[in-house]
């Protein structure tokens, strides 16, 4: 459960790092670049620990599908919230077949 708490929090401020300037296009670039480097360490922080202790217990691919469905959830809520984006059908439909697909990567065949 920590690897995942851990996953979540690094993805929290790694989606900030690469989508938060979107709301500050008049900044100059080399600032939200200088910005969002700094966030990505934190991010850093996070996302090292989870997959070190995480390994423990999963394998890397588990690890990563861990990532990306945190990953797009995350980042649902993000452009929701913070972009004040639509969420959209097919945005769903493939959320749903993602975890889907989880299963084969966790199944023990």
């Amino acid at each position: 459960m920590q690897t995942i708490i851990l996953l979540i929090v690094s993805n929290i401020f790694m989606t900030f790092a690469w989508y938060g300037h979107l709301r500050f296009k008049g900044t100059p670039l080399w600032k939200v670049i200088f910005i969002s480097w700094i966030i990505a360490f934190v991010e850093y922080c996070f996302q090292v620990p989870a997959n070190r202790m995480g390994h423990e217990h999963f394998s890397a691919a588990q690890l990563k599908t861990i990532q990306e469905i945190i990953t797009f959830t995350v980042f649902c809520l993000f452009s929701v919230t913070y972009l004040h984006e639509e969420m959209k059908w097919n945005y769903i439909v493939g959320f749903v077949l993602m975890i889907g697909a989880s299963f084969f990567v966790f199944h023990k065949w």
